[in-house]
């Protein structure tokens, strides 16, 4: 499941960076939507694939700190990567004659650096208050299966999301696919 996500999301940063049909806002947000799942994922999975073959649940508290830590700002910016791709459709749909003018590339890169600061504030909040009124009322399995289905599975389908149902990218990579076989008929 890790390596689907990861290749899946890297599929979808290359179709968009290599097509220029695809720089365009939603796209934009969309790579970085990918790469954010791809660091999301990259966090927590190694290390726990590392203590499941040597059956080792030990992690030192540097090391812990800095997975809740990455885990809590790629989430937050996750989130809010979600929102400012529905303020992109919205604007796309209720002002289709304005959406170059509202959604250009200035506003689209404040869009971004905005999710961090707000990817951040709210998020820390929101998840330290979550953590420690709740500490002692849910079973460890059902943490544990919550958090495989968040940092995992979710992440996985997000390229199937966005990009089964999108002519666009499948067209971008079929266009990857047919210049990866071409470059190794010349080679």
């Amino acid at each position: 499941m890790y390596l689907i996500t990861v290749l899946g999301n890297l599929l979808i940063i290359l179709a968009i960076s290599s097509d220029s049909h695809l720089h365009t806002p939603m796209y934009f947000f969309l790579s970085n939507l990918s790469l954010v799942d791809i660091c999301f994922t990259s966090t927590t999975i190694p290390k726990m694939l590392v203590n499941i073959q040597t059956q080792s649940k030990a992690i030192t508290y540097a090391g812990c700190i800095t997975q809740v830590y990455f885990s809590i700002l790629l989430g937050a910016w996750d989130h809010f990567l979600l929102t400012v791709m529905a303020y992109d459709r919205y604007v796309a749909i209720c002002h289709p004659l304005h959406y170059r003018v509202i959604m250009n590339p200035r506003l689209c890169g404040l869009l971004v650096l905005v999710s961090w600061i707000v990817i951040v504030s709210l998020f820390y909040g929101a998840v330290l208050g979550v953590n420690f009124s709740s500490a002692g009322t849910h079973s460890s399995q059902s943490i544990a299966v919550t958090s495989v289905l968040y940092t995992v599975v979710t992440p996985m389908l997000n390229p199937f999301i966005y990009s089964l149902r999108n002519k666009d990218i499948k067209g971008a990579l079929k266009r990857v696919g047919r210049w990866q076989v071409n470059e190794r008929q010349l080679f």
